[in-house]
């Protein structure tokens, strides 16, 4: 029997880097400047541990165009490589190097920053360049190195001059990547990946104005120098402590995250753990409305504070990912190209954290300034909703702080609604009676019928609120939700009293024929009932369960087989009208048709149902009436 290793041939790994390994070309300059950060960081903790003898100081990382020789240059102050450095970390392919180093020095080297997961990161430089340069002096008193390659397996490595501490990668660009040349392109993708990065990163020079000496003349022009161009901000909010920070301060890295955005955030979730699983970041409220199809994408997520994706799916909860802010963990799992979140126990943990906190911050929000909190309700109540449905340990916490406000604006926990209508709104089994509007203006006069009665309405106008109450019945068999305008209130809420009809039941028998002849028996099913004399004449309401099963047929896309099922109504006729009675008491058909088709048109008009023909018809009609 023969064993052995099997070799993999290197002859065509630039290939498949140049095509495959990322899916972004431009993804290489992400990857050139972590690894110029990584090289800075493992400098600094090896000083802060005396194992390297040099004085850290101030290093940044520098990128320059040479666009007439059609070169780009990032150049760094870390630690840098010896020769034998360079053969072991450049030319074994898949290498880590940062993950040998946080091996090598696991305890001491924990919260040093080290970004480094993959040792193919400094061979994307060949998905842009044709040749690549690297020059390179260690902080070890050993001679630099420089080693050239130009996309195939053969290599130069030989000593060179450099005399100062650090590395300066040299990319030769293709022809078929010149655009890396332009300094608008390389602009926007160091403020895309790196606008965070912990290392201050040089881009070109800009001029600055010297304010004046004391007692200059009037006449005196300031003077102006030439500085650095440092286009990251390597302390961003979020890796700061929360008692460190302000609602300025808050508000302040909303902008720099979002400089397109006016409007003020509502408020702000700083999370902050370290055990089981490393994360920090920043979510913020924005108004949002009762828009479902707002823009996602928002969150920006971070591995060390270099920018990964806005794609944060699977690792903020779904009804999270309409919220802005930022997300950093080094121990959310990536692919090789780090544009892909891999399948693990801990992204898992991760958005259950997430959760929780959310869930935390908004019950600690109600709690401390609750007006405030009401007011901004309407803005955030979406997202609440939405999260009720689709997380539950959301669900489980939310009692605390989400609200039910009533079209007079009032604002009511359930337990506190509850409390509030246990004594009026209960139907023949006892049940809690919830009235409810989903649009205050087009459900006015139902509103107003039930408010006349001393009843409590009510707002309930998201478009997922079928699907919430449907959940909420669930969950709490002592009550059971009814919309305003859906089977007659009277019919529905346990009273003492009942209003007599006025008319006999021969009477009502008869206006019901009369009724059924002319109103179509395909949408409406008529009923008489004996109300308030100052009641509507006709009054169309929808059966609650019908109606809430289509809407939900409708938002849910269609789940419960309801989207095209008719239009059924109840046509509810008030036997002690005048209407009534005329109607009823008119011998010319042709009259008592105009006027049932009249009333119902007013019915159906209340409701927003009358359009097209059908609405000019009543027009015409109703000129005539006038004539």
């Amino acid at each position: 029997m023969t064993t052995g290793k099997i070799n993999v041939s290197v002859e065509n790994i630039f290939p498949l880097i140049k095509k495959f390994l990322y899916s972004d070309h431009e993804i290489f300059l992400r990857e050139l400047i972590s690894n110029g950060t990584d090289a800075t960081l493992k400098l600094k903790h090896l000083t802060s541990i005396g194992e390297a003898k040099v004085e850290y100081g101030n290093p940044i990382i520098e990128v320059k165009i040479d666009k007439e020789g059609k070169k780009l240059h990032i150049i760094d102050q870390g630690l840098g490589m010896t020769a034998d450095e360079v053969e072991k970390y450049i030319n074994q392919v898949a290498f880590s190097g940062a993950e040998e180093f946080l091996d090598k020095y696991k305890d001491s080297a924990k919260d040093s920053g080290i970004i480094g997961h993959f040792g193919l990161g400094f061979y994307s430089a060949f998905m842009v360049a044709e040749k690549v340069e690297i020059i390179t002096k260690s902080f070890k008193d050993e001679p630099a190195a420089h080693w050239t390659c130009d996309g195939s397996p053969e290599f130069t490595l030989e000593p060179a001059n450099k005399t100062d501490r650090g590395t300066e990668i040299i990319l030769h660009i293709a022809e078929d990547s010149l655009e890396f040349l332009e300094e608008a392109k390389i602009r926007e993708l160091l403020n895309r990946y790196n606008k965070f990065m912990p290392i201050p990163i040089k881009f070109g020079t800009k001029t600055e104005t010297l304010p004046l000496p004391e007692g200059a003349a009037e006449d005196s022009k300031p003077e102006t120098i030439e500085v650095d161009n440092i286009i990251n901000n390597p302390n961003p909010a979020w890796t700061k402590q929360p008692a460190e920070l302000n609602e300025e301060d808050y508000k302040k890295f909303y902008h720099e995250l979002y400089p397109m955005q006016f409007e003020e955030p509502l408020f702000n979730i700083h999370l902050n753990v370290d055990y089981p699983f490393n994360l920090t970041g920043i979510l913020y409220f924005p108004k949002l409305g009762s828009d479902l199809q707002i823009q996602k994408d928002k969150i920006q997520l971070y591995q060390n504070q270099v920018f990964v994706t806005d794609n944060v799916e699977g690792i903020v909860p779904e009804f999270l990912t309409m919220l802005k802010g930022v997300i950093d963990s080094p121990d959310i799992p990536l692919n090789v190209s780090r544009s892909g979140l891999q399948a693990d126990a801990a992204v898992k943990k991760i958005s259950n954290y997430i959760t929780r906190k959310v869930a935390d911050k908004l019950k600690a929000l109600f709690n401390e300034n609750r007006a405030d909190f009401e007011q901004k309700w309407n803005d955030i109540k979406i997202v609440l909703e939405y999260g009720m449905l689709s997380e539950d340990k959301f669900y489980e916490k939310a009692g605390a702080f989400v609200l039910y406000p009533t079209v007079d604006d009032q604002y009511f926990t359930l337990d506190e609604l509850k409390e509030q209508l246990k004594e009026k709104q209960t139907d023949k089994n006892d049940k809690l009676v919830i009235l409810y509007a989903s649009n205050k203006e087009a459900q006015h006069s139902y509103i107003e019928i039930a408010k006349e009665k001393g009843y409590e309405v009510l707002l309930l106008d998201s478009p997922i609120i079928s699907h919430l109450i449907q959940k909420i019945e669930g969950d709490n068999s002592d009550l059971t939700f009814v919309r305003v305008d859906s089977d007659h209130i009277d019919n529905l809420i346990k009273k003492e009293d009942t209003t007599i009809s006025k008319l006999s039941d021969e009477e009502q028998t008869s206006l019901k024929t009369v009724v059924e002849t002319i109103v179509p028996k395909q949408n409406y099913t008529v009923q008489l009932e004996a109300l308030d004399s100052q009641s509507a004449p006709f009054i169309i309401t929808q059966p609650e369960f019908m109606r809430r099963m289509k809407e939900m047929s409708q938002t849910g896309g269609g789940m419960f087989g309801m989207g095209n099922m008719p239009e059924m109504y109840n046509l509810v006729v008030n036997t002690n009208s005048d209407l009534a009675t005329t109607i009823l008491n008119t011998e010319d058909k042709t009259a008592q048709e105009s006027l049932i088709k009249q009333a119902l048109d007013l019915a159906k008009l209340s409701q927003n149902l009358l359009k097209g023909e059908a609405l000019t018809a009543f027009v015409k009609r109703s000129f005539d009436i006038l004539k």
